[in-house]
């Protein structure tokens, strides 16, 4: 056993930008062009309905009679679920009962859209942030000449940081709007700036136009964009009326839309932590083994207690296996002292084995040899 030295530790941390994909269609959501899986005990696997992400993947197939969730029991701690309130805590429950929750608990987007005038609680809780963003582009102003998001009529789509992680990336934002299968229009944050701008696909109009703003560390999209995408048709975005589609429409799921879908793409942002440890096998180190192919055959253990056998014993005067092989046929080389590493544990101040490392191929080490292992762990 060997303690790591003041350079065998190395912490790092890996940015990756995971790619996110969802489709909206027909009132339904599917996350990573995922559809519906049946299981053996639910309609859809992993126990959630299709678009969402089960957050801790419990009951994912489980029958309903044997569902995992989660409880406390009342007492002096004032412990309870965010769910229950103070007053149904103090006077529903006794002290010793057992509060419980539900598993699964799960997580997708949601779109919103909000009529010109109407009362916006959500958009009204984002007043600062969008004012702090105008340093990246004016039209994230609450109020401005471009608009008042307190009154004029917008969507919110709201992307949970599940599925972005730290923030969204930046530029990687496209938001495709179809009709029939067919791609009548994108927005796209091809300056990195917020602004979802209209992309030129096909027809010049509007190329060019915001049709909205992303928030990339809170995850919302703001939608105002109200030009007609297409003027030769027509349905029940809003629950209006038919009207043309525009990019507020954009996400509708609480209407009969049977011709349009959307699409949604992102990157998000993750940290990993990483931790590098060199573990060394130096020169005349490591050349013993505890294997019982170690010793020679017919020599490695003897039975204790002749009349009442007591257990097997390795013998003190074992031979070591000799597997030094000799490039000449018929010549047995010299004896050395071999041994075959497969296995690396990792110990904690108290000696308690809290990791393994596998080689996937045990590497012959001899007297000579001096290694170095390079372990690496994704926290």
């Amino acid at each position: 056993m060997y303690k790591f030295g003041i350079d065998d530790v190395f912490y790092n941390r890996i940015k990756t930008y995971p790619e996110v994909d969802f489709i909206i269609y027909d009132n339904q959501i599917f996350y990573q062009n995922k559809g519906t899986v049946a299981g053996q005990n639910v309609s859809n696997v992993p126990n959630v309905p299709t678009g969402h992400i089960n957050l801790y993947e419990l009951n994912v197939d489980r029958p309903s009679g044997q569902l995992v969730y989660p409880f406390v029991v009342k007492g002096g701690s004032l412990t309870s679920f965010s769910t229950i309130s103070t007053t149904s805590f103090n006077n529903n429950f006794l002290y010793g009962d057992k509060i419980t929750g539900s598993y699964p608990l799960s997580a997708s987007i949601s779109s919103q859209w909000y009529e010109a005038a109407s009362t916006r609680p959500r958009i009204s809780a984002l007043r600062n942030s969008l004012n702090a963003s105008q340093i990246l582009s004016y039209d994230y102003a609450y109020s401005s000449s471009l608009g008042d998001k307190n009154t004029q009529e917008l969507r919110l789509i709201s992307i949970p940081s599940i599925f972005y992680g730290s923030s969204i990336k930046k530029g990687s934002a496209s938001l495709k709007f179809y009709l029939s299968g067919t791609q009548i229009a994108e927005l796209t944050d091809d300056k990195q700036n917020g602004q979802l701008r209209q992309a030129s696909s096909g027809s010049t109009a509007n190329s060019g136009s915001v049709g909205g703003v992303i928030m990339y560390d809170e995850g919302f999209i703001i939608l105002t964009g109200s030009w007609a995408l297409n003027s030769l048709h027509t349905e029940n975005y809003t629950g209006l009326g038919a009207a043309n589609p525009r990019w507020i429409d954009f996400g509708t799921m609480n209407n009969s839309i049977p011709s349009s879908s959307f699409s949604l793409a992102f990157s998000g942002t993750n940290y990993v932590p990483t931790i590098l440890m060199m573990a060394h096998a130096g020169k005349g180190e490591l050349n013993y083994s505890n294997n019982p192919t170690y010793p020679a055959y017919g020599s490695g253990v003897v039975l204790t207690g002749a009349l009442s056998p007591t257990g097997y014993t390795e013998a003190p005067t074992a031979d070591v296996a000799n597997v030094a092989s000799s490039s000449f046929s018929g010549f047995s080389k010299a004896f050395e002292k071999v041994t075959f590493i497969n296995h690396i544990g990792i110990y904690d101040e108290n000696h308690n084995l809290i990791a393994i490392t596998k080689l996937a191929n045990p590497v012959r080490k001899r007297e000579n040899d001096d290694y170095t292992f390079k372990l690496k762990l994704d926290i």
